[in-house]
């Protein structure tokens, strides 16, 4: 791929392009072979069509116009009836051909009401209403090890220096530790670097937290940006797993072994 903007590339394509993903980092952090591991392992497709919350809450609250060709909710049948079973495996199978996904009544019911409970927030509101490209994917070269990399926003607003990046999250007063467990920062600094490295400027990079937990009767949302020390520490962890990657394969090293550490739970028993 070519250092530039692309703004049509499919979801599918940007997965299986060339270029350093920051998922693919994560996978580098844990161990090269491990990174390796996830190139050569082959895939279950049949789970790959079941429902997700969140990648549906992604279509509805940046794709809306694309919702209804990519989910479904299944018709209501009478499973006691061998009429009632055969329609509904009808149905399953002709969507799943099509690769539409099925969804039930309700957890159709609750993606409405998460849609709806995010655009009452004014500032998600705001930021999901103004001019900008959703699902834009960008390619850079890094100067230090030549590796292509690559990043894609799930929003990029027009007029102003703006990342948005919707998470559904299970606990938002919770989330600062979810920022640690899924290195949200180094998707912060990840993708700051790479604008920067396109677009010439740096970004504000503004996390969208929805729950999907419910409190007192709704949805809560959130919107978040990051300390600027959580950014550092986000910069200095990419930089480090991306030297670790263009070593690896300079060196063919992907033989490794990982350390078990010792759960602090099961250490105090033998103290």
């Amino acid at each position: 791929m070519k250092t530039g903007i692309y703004d049509n590339l499919s979801n599918e394509e940007y997965h299986s392009s060339e270029g350093i993903s920051k998922s693919q980092l994560d996978l580098i952090a844990v161990s090269p072979s491990v990174y390796l591991w996830n190139k050569k392992a082959p895939v279950d497709t049949d789970r790959l069509k079941a429902f997700d919350m969140g990648t549906a809450l992604h279509c509805l609250l940046l794709e809306p116009d694309e919702f209804e060709s990519r989910f479904v909710f299944a018709p209501k049948v009478n499973r006691m009836t061998k009429a009632g079973r055969q329609e509904e495996a009808e149905f399953i199978k002709e969507h799943q051909q099509a690769g539409i996904t099925i969804m039930t009544d309700e957890e159709y019911k609750k993606l409405m009401l998460m849609r709806d409970s995010v655009f009452a927030h004014p500032v998600a509101k705001k930021l999901l209403e103004a001019q900008g490209h959703s699902e834009r994917s960008i390619y850079w070269q890094d100067e230090e090890t030549g590796e292509t990399c690559r990043a894609r926003f799930d929003r990029q607003i027009e007029n102003a220096p703006i990342i948005l990046d919707v998470k559904k999250t299970a606990d938002i007063n919770r989330f600062m530790y979810s920022v640690e467990d899924y290195r949200y920062h180094v998707q912060d600094a990840y993708y700051s670097h790479g604008y920067h490295e396109i677009f010439g400027e740096w970004p504000r990079f503004v996390f969208l937290a929805v729950s999907e937990t419910i409190n007192g009767g709704k949805y809560p949302v959130r919107v978040f940006e990051l300390e600027q020390d959580w950014k550092d520490a986000g910069s200095m962890l990419w930089r480090q797993n991306l030297r670790t990657l263009s070593e690896a394969k300079q060196n063919n090293a992907w033989f490794d072994i990982e350390e078990l550490t010792m759960p602090y739970s099961a250490r105090r028993k033998y103290e």
